[in-house]
């Protein structure tokens, strides 16, 4: 849908890769889909659950044995995204490194977009 040609809509560290394709195997599942929605005190959450097949309007990347799908209204927000998995003493879990974030809030669990006329800008420009 949206992307540039020769580019991936997003990209996946090797641990995060490695941590996918695990969850895929041990869950029977085709890849994870990742998307936003609304909440948060920013304004907007990821949003990431397994998935059993391939939804035909998904931008699909695959990875080392990891497959992410991501949702048609997520792809213009998610463009340029990198995806890592990070393991520390408290918690671990994904992390999204995004180009087209504003604004995020202090826990770091929402963010805020930049406004799509500026998202489409930047893209026109590459």
């Amino acid at each position: 849908m949206f992307g540039i040609p020769g580019k991936q809509a997003v990209t996946m560290t090797p641990r995060a890769a490695k941590q996918i394709a695990r969850l895929m195997e041990r869950n029977g599942t085709t890849g994870l889909r990742i998307g936003v929605k609304k909440g948060g005190c920013a304004g907007m959450e990821y949003t990431m659950d397994e998935a059993t097949e391939i939804d035909p309007n998904d931008e699909v990347v695959e990875q080392d044995g990891a497959r992410v799908m991501i949702a048609p209204m997520a792809q213009m927000f998610l463009f340029g995204t990198e995806i890592d998995h990070e393991v520390g003493l408290l918690e671990s879990g994904f992390k999204f490194r995004n180009p087209n974030v504003s604004d995020a809030c202090g826990c770091g669990e929402s963010i805020k977009f930049k406004d799509v006329e500026e998202l489409a800008a930047e893209r026109g420009r590459e």
